[in-house]
């Protein structure tokens, strides 16, 4: 299935309008390779929030690009315009409107979780890594080089896929990024041109003045700029979402001294680049998490925010996502329980990778006791440990500590596996990082002695975002589908479940535990 047929379900739910316009039976999957002017006006006169984030709406009278759930009054239909991203509407000279706030809307799943699609995977592939603040720091080649392709050609896809240039994208990642600071944190005006990307104050402002027409401190509302302890801020996403269900599910893995659960919470410790600091994640409202960041590198801010939606499939769109699976009828009845079930992600991946390794072939509680071991003992311990939450004290080992470790407590083999494993991510240290290759990745990782196929699909399913991985051996799996409709071939039974996999498997574990309690 290619990227037009993917996006080409639709809903056969009436959009019903919170503004008292006629019911409408709208079409709420919306291909990204065309917008239909008439169906998209008539959403847009239905301010129905399904099509948040899917597509944007630009007023040619105004110059102003908006949301389709924006308040404002509709504009004529001849005087306005539809383009699948607000980096499409910014480079054609559109300035974001204060009112509904662009950068509110929920992170569009337009181009995530598309696999085996080409060119638009690398476009995707791309959009990560632009995501995580690849073109704050590095070039447009340097980002063509990790792609793999020319300076030339990824213009031309963007220019083909997205509408807009890699650095338009970027420019207007930084923009939305900046805006959503002003508006939700308390944060200098300073310290958000730089958390944002920006390479300085005076090009922050400049761009401001321009989008905006007026300064950046302008557009802050009933906020006392100043020193934080930590950064909040709201993930948003399509609904629904099943948080307890992803609570669960961190709460069995949850590795001491590392992370923990706690009230709804999600907390735990981090470190990029040898800089430590701590992550907290709630849910706000039914349309978002809540973020609370302390690191004290402002400029990672982007990275750890993109690492966070990642973790969370909060770039997921559910409604293509159960359309699709709903097709097959065992799918359908599991859906009908958890409409908002998404696949857990990973903050890091070579964290993952030890973790998949560890569960090889015993219960996640022994592998998780495994992990807090070799986290005690070769993490390196938290500077300044959190006085709210004391039990956290470590963080995660770096792959040249585990590299050398002698580890014990488990059989040889998996040792010799993990030490090979940091060896590789010691000698490549990107090797699992956003925007790798899914397909090269696996080759990789199957040339280390001691992982296979179970291994690579856990890995791609939980870090690569690969919505299509599935790991077919996987017990709990096959005991799953056995309880649920008897014996089978699992492998060959997923095939109907394309290209959802991952979110099919993710049904199957979450059923079983249902089944088990």
């Amino acid at each position: 299935m290619d990227l037009l047929q993917l996006r080409a379900f639709t809903s056969t739910q009436p959009v019903t309008s919170e503004n008292s316009w006629p019911a409408l039976n709208l079409p709420v999957m919306i291909s990204p390779m065309e917008l239909d002017h008439d169906i998209c006006y008539r959403a847009l006169a239905s301010r129905d929030a399904r099509f948040d984030g899917r597509f944007f709406i630009a007023v040619k009278t105004t110059r102003i690009y908006c949301r389709p759930i924006c308040p404002a009054r509709t504009a004529k239909q001849e005087n306005v315009l539809f383009f699948h991203t607000a980096a499409e509407a910014q480079e054609l000279g559109f300035r974001p409107c204060l009112r509904c706030r662009p950068e509110a809307a929920p992170h569009s799943g337009a181009w995530r979780g598309v696999s085996n699609s080409g060119f638009s995977n690398t476009v995707s592939r791309a959009l990560r890594l632009i995501e995580m603040g690849a073109l704050d720091e590095g070039s447009l080649a340097s980002l063509a080089d990790k792609l793999g392709i020319g300076e030339r050609q990824l213009r031309r896809l963007f220019e083909q896929y997205v509408g807009a240039s890699p650095q338009g994208v970027a420019q207007t990642r930084r923009v939305l990024l900046a805006k959503q600071l002003i508006h939700e944190t308390a944060m200098p005006i300073t310290d958000i041109a730089f958390a944002a990307g920006f390479g300085s104050v005076r090009r922050f402002n400049e761009v401001f003045q321009q989008l905006y027409q007026r300064p950046p401190s302008d557009l802050r509302r009933d906020k006392q700029a100043g020193a934080s302890t930590g950064v909040t801020l709201l993930l948003r996403y399509h609904p629904p979402y099943d948080w307890q269900a992803m609570l669960a599910y961190l709460s069995a893995r949850a590795i001491a001294g590392l992370e923990l659960v706690e009230d709804g919470i999600y907390v735990r410790s981090i470190s990029i680049h040898g800089v430590q600091g701590l992550v907290s994640v709630q849910q706000a409202n039914s349309h978002a998490l809540a973020a609370t960041i302390h690191f004290p590198n402002l400029a990672a801010l982007p990275q750890i925010i993109a690492r966070l939606r990642a973790m969370f499939d909060l770039a997921a769109d559910p409604d293509m996502i159960n359309q699709q699976l709903a097709l097959d009828p065992l799918m359908k009845k599991l859906i009908a329980k958890r409409a908002g079930l998404r696949v857990p992600g990973a903050w890091d991946g070579f964290e993952l990778a030890i973790r998949a390794v560890l569960g090889q072939q015993i219960t996640v509680t022994a592998a998780i006791k495994l992990a807090g071991k070799i986290v005690a003992q070769y993490g390196e311990p938290l500077d300044t440990p959190d006085a709210q939450y004391p039990s956290l004290s470590h963080v995660f080992p770096t792959a040249a500590i585990l590299s050398k470790a002698n580890l014990t407590g488990m059989p040889q083999s998996r040792a010799n596996t993990i030490s090979a494993l940091a060896a590789a991510f010691e000698a490549e240290p990107g090797l699992l990082s956003t925007g790798s290759n899914v397909t090269e990745t696996c080759t990789k990782l199957l040339a280390i002695c001691g992982i296979g196929d179970w291994t690579t699909q856990y890995i791609a399913m939980r870090q690569l975002r690969e919505p299509d991985a599935f790991p077919a051996s996987d017990i709990a799996l096959i005991k799953a589908i056995t309880q649920l409709e008897g014996p089978c071939k699992l492998s060959a039974r997923a095939e109907a479940w394309r290209p959802w996999r991952a979110y099919a498997a993710q049904h199957l574990w979450t059923a079983l535990g249902d089944t088990i309690a």
